[in-house]
């Protein structure tokens, strides 16, 4: 893919998934990669694939969720490679439960990685990305930053406050005519580890609800996500859908402003309600 030659790009969740397929893209593109994930195992292999293709590559063990570590890596990378022009800040975790029942520190955890750590990569990387003339920032929302669904309060409120987040940033960038481009990226279901590693309320079947969520929702690879978002960062694009599901709700919600919710309701409880133990 053209535009990613020599440039240095920074990753967060590379160790699978969607960011470990944006690292592989990006090596392939001529990219210099600087990868990171609290998964070390995954984070490794990660690494040596991009090894394999040839790319410069620094890996490193990352909880976005921890400020401090974020911006001593970011002045990190930037040392390593003398300038950084993207950040991509896909790392993030997953949980199921009502609002009635779900404790705090459930909602917290969430945000602190979701919102919080999409917060701290940006604020660690704008002064480099500044800097280096031909800066870019990549957030990754989801679908569910689109509309909400029953049992997804803490996901949904992580990821519609990574949109506004990163929609202003992007006309503050324009405003203050900073080299730096924003996208928000928009993900439906995609075949990830991401649902079989979330963690749930008490009383729900985590793993049924993640094998529901593969076999039901799941349509798009990583590999074809990373190619989209790639396809929308070279060409600037202010928010970038991926999948054709993505595509369809984003479609229904404008369609319908807030009737959404009453058509939405009976259809999530029916095809992704939350299974008891």
């Amino acid at each position: 893919m053209q535009g990613f030659a020599g440039k240095v790009a920074v990753v967060t969740g590379a160790g699978s998934g969607i960011g470990q397929a944006l690292a592989v893209e990006l090596a392939r593109s001529g990219a210099s990669v600087a990868i990171s994930d609290v998964n070390t195992e995954g984070l490794a292999q990660t690494e040596e694939r991009l090894k394999a293709i040839g790319a410069p590559v620094k890996a490193d063990r990352l909880d976005v969720a921890e400020r401090e570590a974020f911006l001593a890596y970011a002045e990190a990378v930037n040392e390593h490679f003398g300038k950084v022009n993207q950040i991509y800040n896909n790392a993030g975790i997953a949980y199921t439960g009502d609002i009635e029942v779900s404790h705090f520190k459930d909602i917290e955890r969430v945000m602190d990685v979701d919102f919080w750590g999409v917060v701290n990569g940006t604020k660690a990387f704008l002064p480099h990305l500044i800097a280096s003339g031909d800066g870019h920032v990549i957030n990754v929302s989801s679908v569910f930053g689109l509309f909400a669904v029953p049992s997804q309060a803490a996901y949904n409120a992580a990821k519609f406050a990574v949109r506004g987040f990163t929609e202003a940033l992007r006309q503050e960038m324009q405003v203050a005519r900073h080299p730096v481009k924003v996208t928000t990226v928009h993900p439906g279901g995609i075949k990830t580890a991401i649902a079989r590693n979330a963690t749930a309320a008490e009383g729900i079947d985590a793993a049924e609800l993640a094998k529901t969520f593969d076999k039901r929702m799941a349509s798009t690879t990583p590999e074809r996500a990373a190619q989209v978002i790639l396809d929308g960062v070279r060409k600037n694009k202010a928010r970038v859908l991926v999948g054709t599901d993505a595509k369809v709700l984003d479609a229904l919600v404008r369609l319908t402003g807030p009737g959404y919710q009453r058509l939405f309701s009976p259809v999530t409880h029916r095809v992704a309600a939350p299974k008891k133990r």
